[in-house]
């Protein structure tokens, strides 16, 4: 909420965010989606990690509200892509 002029946080939210950035490897991910999308198959070659390390990651991301998930369909099953 902004009210004169100043921006109005729930400090419940400043904690999800400033905890979801401070990983250096959930920065690396949000530095990299913020030009394009990318499934968690990228996502863990950025950050040479397991697709479910990645996962795990980006779920963490999403709860702070930082990056939206797309579930699209992938050749086996479904594919999830990220973006921000």
């Amino acid at each position: 909420m902004i009210s004169e002029g100043v921006l109005e946080v729930d400090q419940e939210d400043v904690v999800k965010v400033a905890s979801a950035i401070s990983s250096p490897t959930r920065f690396e991910i949000l530095k990299y989606i913020q030009l394009k999308e990318a499934d968690l198959g990228e996502i863990s070659a950025l950050i040479k990690q397991s697709k479910a390390n990645a996962s795990a990651q980006v779920r963490i991301l999403e709860k702070a509200d930082l990056v939206k998930v797309i579930y699209k369909p992938g050749q086996r099953g479904v594919k999830k892509t990220t973006g921000s």
